[in-house]
């Protein structure tokens, strides 16, 4: 199907992904640990600390996981007080989940390696170079996406 060369130099773009994976969920594990919540957690507590505050539908959609499993998540996160759910001035039907005090501490103290260390090594590359990366890697994510839509259909055409 490829050329030996394109299938070592796709192997060395997969292998790097795994690299970066595995290196990451290793750092996120310690600080995890260091501060006594979930790899999980960590990421919510991450993303709110960045966003301020989210639904529970945009929480999955960021997490890639369904409403069911983030409202576990965050009623969890509400018992050990690392977040809060207030409702929608605007719409109250719409509630919104935000750092509690101790999750910002918490926020404030861990030190993700992982984020900072790509953050740092994308700031290194030419504003051009960034483009070009983000444009592909949005290019892989949809083709990625398009493909576990393609494999849950034919999953539940089977069923």
């Amino acid at each position: 199907m490829f050329p030996k060369a394109k299938e070592r130099d796709l192997d060395l773009i997969i292998e790097t992904f795994i690299y970066l994976q595995a290196e990451g969920r290793r750092l996120a594990r310690s600080e995890c640990e260091r501060v006594g919540v979930s790899p999980t957690q960590l990421n919510v507590i991450m993303l709110l600390d960045q966003i301020e505050a989210l639904t529970c539908s945009e929480l999955g959609r960021r997490l890639a996981t369904q409403n069911s499993t983030v409202t576990g998540i965050v009623d969890r996160m509400v018992e050990a007080g690392l977040v809060k759910r207030e409702q929608s001035q605007e719409d109250r039907r719409v509630w919104r989940v935000r750092l509690t005090e101790h999750g910002s501490r918490i926020a404030r103290q861990v030190d993700v390696a992982p984020w900072a260390i790509l953050r740092r090594s994308i700031n290194a590359m030419e504003a051009s170079e960034q483009k070009q990366l983000f444009k592909l890697l949005r290019g892989l994510a949809g083709q990625v996406a398009a493909e576990i839509e393609k494999s849950n259909g034919s999953k539940r055409e089977k069923a």
